[in-house]
């Protein structure tokens, strides 16, 4: 049974739908990824998923509840994260933490151990400052544990390192991973499309509200073209690049790009005979990044 299930799910404003008739499944356990320019409607599928916003027709259920009719009970499964991290800047954390497991009906007790033991998971030494006195980096952390303070079995996370430095980014991409090797299972968007190609299971490409492709990345190189080459190698010395074709400068040597075996038969072969000596071959799938670019250029890929 799916833990996420959208059918037919279309959110419209003023008569434009910012989502259209989108229909996924994920199974639990799992990192999905929702990717697109901005525009897509990434957050508004996240927002339909956590309830904070009715759609306009379809249906979306999480963990065997219908959103569209019990949202209050979708709440307390999941944990969302949004794009900013809006924090009551007066408290401390542990004010903040206590006052929303207070919300969620947890003890005192709980709360307690379960925010001691994120901060620590977290690599955060809030001491009694305020939270108006924290970091960007330090409030996005606040704002994760805040999500996981009543231990939600999803969580729902809308750009989770978005304007962080590179090491605090890092941090929470590894902190994602333990989540979802503990159990958790985890829905996101990005704008960082390395992390998203790096940490997700299945990765779902958003375009004007549509689903345009879906699927693991395997799958979806696959579908954006297969592998490429690069030829790198070196000439007896008065040899041009020329008899090699588009060859480029590279390293004190050359490189030449190959589109399929064939072609990449023709170049090492080309190579062999001008007296060169291959040095290496490398591999290219297509990226995130170059799918994206494809997409806007060509529309939805063949």
């Amino acid at each position: 049974m799916p833990l996420i299930e959208a059918v037919s799910l279309t959110k419209s404003y003023r008569g434009v739908p910012a989502i259209d008739s989108l229909s996924f499944s994920y199974p639990p356990g799992g990192i999905y990824g929702i990717i697109g320019h901005n525009g897509a409607g990434k957050t508004t599928l996240l927002k339909c998923i956590c309830g904070l916003i009715t759609p306009t027709s379809g249906t979306v259920r999480v963990n065997g509840i219908d959103v569209t009719t019990d949202a209050g009970a979708v709440k307390g499964v999941l944990g969302y994260l949004p794009e900013e991290s809006r924090l009551y800047e007066t408290m401390t954390v542990w004010d903040y933490l206590a006052f929303f497991g207070e919300c969620y009906g947890i003890d005192r007790k709980t709360v307690r151990e379960r925010s001691v033991q994120l901060m620590g998971d977290l690599a955060l030494d809030p001491g009694t400052k305020r939270l108006g006195e924290f970091s960007k980096g330090m409030k996005r952390k606040v704002a994760l544990a805040r999500s996981l303070i009543h231990d939600p079995g999803i969580l729902v996370y809308d750009e989770a390192t978005s304007g962080l430095d590179p090491m605090t980014s890092r941090y929470i991409m590894e902190f994602l991973r333990r989540l979802k090797d503990n159990g958790k299972t985890v829905v996101m968007s990005a704008h960082n499309l390395y992390q998203v190609e790096a940490l997700c299971s299945r990765v779902m490409i958003l375009r004007r509200g549509r689903v345009i492709a879906e699927g693991t990345m395997p799958e979806l190189r696959e579908q954006f073209g297969s592998v490429r080459y690069s030829v790198h190698f070196s000439l007896p010395t008065g040899t041009g690049p020329d008899v090699i074709g588009d060859a480029v400068l590279d390293d004190g040597g050359y490189v030449v790009d190959a589109k399929d075996i064939s072609t990449l038969n023709r170049v090492t072969e080309s190579v062999s005979s001008a007296g060169g000596e291959v040095a290496r071959i490398t591999s290219h799938y297509p990226s995130l990044e170059e799918m994206l670019v494809q997409i806007e250029e060509q529309g939805t890929p063949t």
